[in-house]
């Protein structure tokens, strides 16, 4: 694990952009050798509004410059089940903010469907999913993750089942806090991905990080705990607000 300290949510934001922009890079150059099809970079984006500043950097130079776009293929972790242009949908926030900015085709954004019952989108976004990963092996090159104050990432909520789901990729889950419906996909292939960063902000979330990061491993009251890449290449990119109660080594 890696933990990564920022200044405040904009030097997060360029520090997590020059990192992601090295890593797509990186990324690349090791599928050099595979056919053309095989060479794109797999990124599963997070909602909340801790990435938003992010998104609004990438779309502009010199950052969008930057990055290949062309190859690039775009997921998502979770998403409320919501209509595409209601302003809570995780998808129509990266479409406003960055994709309608940058030269990525429909083909490239694999978007969680959502005008369909809770369980048919699901099933339906997992189908997706296998045209890219095997059942085998690494899943997505990176996802990007969030954190609530309560603990939650993704819609992986305190105290529910879904925390310890053994063989979907994605789920359909009813949030009772929330009053909704949520897809999101599972531990079981975010846990095989190549790379996988938290990004999280601010002095309310500072009390629960400590508990995420330093506390016993309880992944039923802190669900963020129960991210463990298989190759253990999980980095947390922090502001020093959300690390203020964190014990660090010198």
């Amino acid at each position: 694990m890696h933990i990564h300290i920022a200044e405040d949510l904009n030097d997060l934001s360029r520090k997590y952009a020059y990192w992601l922009i090295e890593h797509i890079r990186y990324t690349l150059q090791k599928k050099f050798s595979l056919p053309a099809e095989k060479q794109i970079y797999t990124w599963a984006l997070s909602g909340g509004s801790t990435p938003q500043h992010l998104f609004q950097l990438l779309s502009k130079s010199p950052f969008k410059d930057q990055i290949p776009w062309e190859k690039l293929h775009i997921f998502w972790g979770d998403e409320r089940l919501v209509p595409f242009h209601d302003s809570r949908n995780n998808g129509k926030m990266a479409y406003d903010l960055l994709l309608q900015h940058v030269p990525v085709i429909s083909s490239q954004v694999h978007y969680i469907p959502t005008e369909m019952k809770p369980e048919e989108a699901a099933q339906a976004y997992e189908k997706i999913l296998h045209r890219y990963f095997d059942e085998q092996g690494f899943s997505f090159d990176l996802v990007m993750l969030g954190m609530g104050t309560n603990g939650h990432t993704l819609s992986l909520f305190p105290h529910t089942e879904v925390i310890h789901e053994k063989e979907k990729w994605v789920k359909a889950v009813f949030v009772d806090e929330l009053s909704m419906y949520r897809i999101t996909l599972t531990p079981v292939i975010v846990n095989r991905a190549s790379c996988a960063t938290f990004l999280v902000s601010g002095k309310d979330k500072a009390d629960m990080l400590k508990k995420v990061l330093q506390g016993p491993y309880q992944p039923d009251a802190y669900p963020a705990q129960i991210i463990r890449l298989t190759n253990n290449e999980l980095h947390w990119f922090v502001d020093r607000d959300a690390a203020s109660e964190l014990t660090l080594s010198e």
